[in-house]
């Protein structure tokens, strides 16, 4: 099991106020698995994913990754696993505006004390990967919508991680591009990668094999997506 959380909850102080975002969460995510996490705004997905992402800790419960207890990990430790086990993409695609769409790729593994030139090998491999090498020099402003998100998955996928988990992917983008970019974590997955999509948009959610409904912190269903 990639992911196995059990009664897990988070709880937020607001002024004098206690929020609890997540109430209890227990939840399992095989390898290879291609999954959507489906809630409206404030219902307690992106805390969730913040969690799944070593982004955020849990007030109480477990989370295991990859047969790891993460639950009480220092920063570095999460961080590490962040940087060497976890692909994000993001709905605002969180490319530097001055760096390139190859030095951009390349950060993961700068981070990761990778050597340059086998930096740019496995950076220039992924682009080529989402059908950018013809883009390789341009900067985000120069690329479309689409493109600068075609960008943040190879960003995701340089380092092979365990899992990839894209937060409102299509958020920013046309439906046409929204499209393309679903076509290509179908394409991901089948190649198996397993990926976690969280999105407030059903006809995103009815791309991927399993939908799970979260509400008021609490999951309120989980079902395989047979279509």
């Amino acid at each position: 099991m990639l992911i196995d959380i059990q009664n897990l909850t988070k709880d937020y102080r607001m002024d004098s106020v206690e929020v609890a975002a997540l109430r209890g969460i227990d939840l399992q995510i095989a390898h290879n698995e291609f999954v959507a996490i489906m809630g409206p705004s404030g219902s307690g997905k992106s805390t969730l994913m913040n969690i799944l992402g070593c982004l955020d800790t849990p007030t109480s419960g477990t989370y295991r990754f990859n047969q790891i207890d993460v639950t009480g990990l220092d920063d570095d430790d999460l961080s590490d696993i962040r940087n060497k086990h976890i692909g994000f993409i993001f709905q605002s695609f969180n490319l530097l505006p001055r760096m390139t769409a190859l030095e951009n790729v390349e950060l993961p593994l700068m981070y990761a004390g990778i050597d340059k030139l086998t930096r740019l090998d496995m950076s220039r491999q992924a682009l080529e990967k989402v059908g950018l090498a013809d883009r390789m020099r341009h900067r985000p402003t120069e690329l479309s919508g689409g493109q600068r998100q075609r960008v943040a998955i190879a960003r995701a996928l340089v380092n092979s991680p365990g899992i990839i988990l894209a937060d409102e992917p299509t958020g920013a983008l046309d439906t046409a591009s929204s499209i393309e970019i679903m076509d290509m974590f179908r394409q991901l997955h089948a190649e198996g990668n397993t990926i976690l999509v969280i999105t407030h948009e059903r006809d995103i959610a009815a791309c991927c094999k399993r939908i799970i409904l979260i509400r008021d912190g609490l999951i309120t269903s989980d079902t395989p997506n047979l279509n």
